[in-house]
């Protein structure tokens, strides 16, 4: 497979940060939290929703001391490993479907990852008690799809009871989800076998671009040598001398009677 550049693919990443912090930030600005600040989008299910969120996607929280922390330095982590797996397989050639979806994942993760280092120094919006603002910022989610909510019948188990919302996300949120499902929905096609044109490629051997050319002053062309007239003669003896005679084909044949 052709190597392909990554530049393009950290473009997409570089755009979509830009969107999702760009929404986060005018949301902080210009929105009241809570249901005071809500804005209708599209009818009753569809609607802007400005809420924290102290934890994971979806509004998931870690309940620990240092879970806040810990997810932040996960999230480290996994934004660098992404940025390596992406660049690997673009240098592998891999589909430019799957390339594209991790360039959406990269995006989502970088984007919570500015929330969560830099939100709680910047917008001072670090949860009460944390030992540092640094790493504990609270994300800013505002998509609320408003599916269904209420209380979940007592007869459910664990969360029996309680009071259910639709979670509120992001863009970031947003990106991670669709990259995950492009994966998943064209897994095969991404992971499958190698065309049999590949497959029968060398993985290694020479490169042509690194072939050289023999310099014309240095090529030796052999010229065709004429035959002595001693040895043409000789050679047309030799072939009078294997022709075949009638005598030695049929070495018996009668003899003509007169």
């Amino acid at each position: 497979m052709i190597q392909k550049s990554p530049y393009k693919f950290f473009l997409l990443t570089f755009l979509l940060i830009a969107l999702d912090q760009g929404v986060k930030l005018a949301v902080h600005f210009y929105m009241a939290p809570g249901f005071a600040g809500q804005i209708k989008v599209a009818g009753d299910w569809l609607k802007l929703h400005y809420v924290l969120n102290p934890g994971m996607a979806f509004g998931m929280q870690l309940g620990h001391e240092y879970g806040k922390l810990l997810l932040s330095i996960f999230r480290l982590f996994a934004m660098v490993g992404i940025g390596y797996y992406l660049v690997n397989l673009a240098h592998r050639g891999a589909p430019n479907g799957l390339l594209w979806a991790m360039a959406m994942i990269l995006a989502g993760a970088v984007g919570n990852v500015i929330d969560s280092t830099f939100y709680g120094v910047f917008l001072n919006n670090a949860p009460y008690g944390s030992p540092t603002p640094w790493f504990h910022g609270q994300v800013i989610d505002m998509i609320f799809v408003d599916v269904w909510e209420g209380f979940i019948p007592e007869w459910v188990p664990v969360w029996g009871g309680q009071y259910y919302s639709t979670p509120i996300f992001n863009v970031a949120d947003s990106c991670i989800f669709v990259g995950v499902c492009i994966i998943l929905f064209f897994q095969r096609r991404f992971f499958g076998e190698p065309p049999i044109e590949d497959s029968l490629l060398p993985v290694t051997g020479p490169d042509a671009t690194e072939a050289s050319v023999l310099p014309a002053s240095e090529l030796v062309v052999e010229e065709p040598t004429s035959k002595s007239a001693d040895e043409e003669n000789e050679t047309t003896t030799d072939d009078q001398h294997q022709r075949p005679t009638p005598e030695s084909i049929w070495p018996e044949a009668p003899k003509r009677s007169e």
